[in-house]
């Protein structure tokens, strides 16, 4: 026997009622949605991607990244995006400052090895330690970041050897082995003069001249590797003396002239390699010439012990830079 169908009327008023119902329940969600759930918030740090085909290399609405991406990056991705771009540049100093530090240490031992093998004369390896240590020094400069930070942590490096010298220079620490390789005479108390002079002038030019001013670049290299040079060809060809100082000879001077002028330029065309100088050679040479010049000329005037080298050399080739450069 067939049953009978239900009437037409009982169908709409069923169908009526359920409709209003999800209605009413979509309208209680979409009201208590904002009170549970964060709102979304499109998040894209410029530069960050995410493919090879660089899908998120720069920020875009989020429908066009819904089209490119099934789903949006969670918000762990995005965290690590954001701290990936504030520390990189962190780890790359501290790690930076870690290596040159590092390699200091290592240059110095290294000298003391080569003496205590009577490979090379004391005062010799005296001097060596004298013109590279610095150079190098400066020379590591580009493996830090661009932050505005980066010049402190670089600064940290001879902070810790002028701490170094301090410590030994006041008899605080005894170490023999330091106290011969930077010294004249092996006395602790020397410590506190021309080697505490030269790490001064390296800490005085990464704060304040860094790699963005010639100034820093060509007082450095006077100091390092005229002065050092003027030294070791003194001692050796020095027959010749100036006539108004018998300390000193016509062949460490003009050493130190050339040598001077040739590292300067040679530093200043290195630092113009990773772009942090335009300069006009043909006026940056003479200008580089003229401070060579003065800067050899004080270094071979007579102060009877009262003024050293690594003060005098290094502040006026400041001076003069900064006068001839205008910077």
């Amino acid at each position: 026997m067939a049953m009978a169908s239900p009437p037409q009327s009982a169908i709409s008023t069923t169908a009526t009622t359920t409709t209003a119902a999800v209605t009413t329940a979509n309208l209680r969600v979409s009201f208590l949605r904002p009170q549970f759930c964060h709102p979304r918030r499109d998040f894209c740090p410029a530069g960050l991607l995410i493919s090879s085909d660089r899908i998120w290399s720069s920020c875009g609405d989020a429908n066009s990244q819904r089209r490119l991406l099934l789903l949006p990056p969670s918000r762990n991705v995005r965290s690590a995006a954001f701290a990936g771009g504030v520390s990189g540049p962190l780890l790359q100093d501290a790690g930076a400052t870690v290596l040159v530090v590092a390699g200091a240490y290592a240059l110095v031992a290294g000298f003391d090895n080569l003496t205590k093998r009577q490979v090379i004369e004391q005062n010799l390896s005296r001097k060596l330690v004298h013109i590279l240590s610095g150079l190098l020094y400066m020379g590591c400069w580009p493996i830090f970041s661009t932050s505005t930070e980066a010049r402190y942590f670089a600064a940290v490096v001879p902070i810790l050897n002028f701490t170094r010298l301090l410590v030994h220079g006041l008899s605080l620490v005894t170490n023999e082995d330091l106290i011969k390789s930077v010294t004249r005479e092996g006395k602790a108390e020397e410590l506190l003069r021309g080697p505490l002079y030269y790490v001064l002038v390296l800490i005085l030019s990464s704060l304040v001249f860094w790699r963005e001013s010639p100034v820093g670049v060509v007082a450095l290299s006077m100091m390092c590797g005229g002065d050092g040079i003027a030294d070791i060809m003194g001692r050796r060809f020095g027959f010749h003396k100036i006539p108004y100082n018998k300390h000193k000879s016509w062949a460490g001077s003009i050493s130190m002239f050339v040598v001077g002028f040739l590292i300067s330029i040679g530093m200043l065309y290195y630092f113009s390699i990773f772009g942090y100088f335009e300069l006009d050679w043909v006026w940056t040479v003479e200008r580089v010439a003229m401070v060579a010049m003065v800067a050899t000329l004080v270094e071979s005037l007579p102060t009877n012990g009262g003024l050293d080298d690594n003060i005098s050399v290094p502040l006026v080739s400041m001076l003069t830079a900064y006068l001839s450069f205008g910077i």
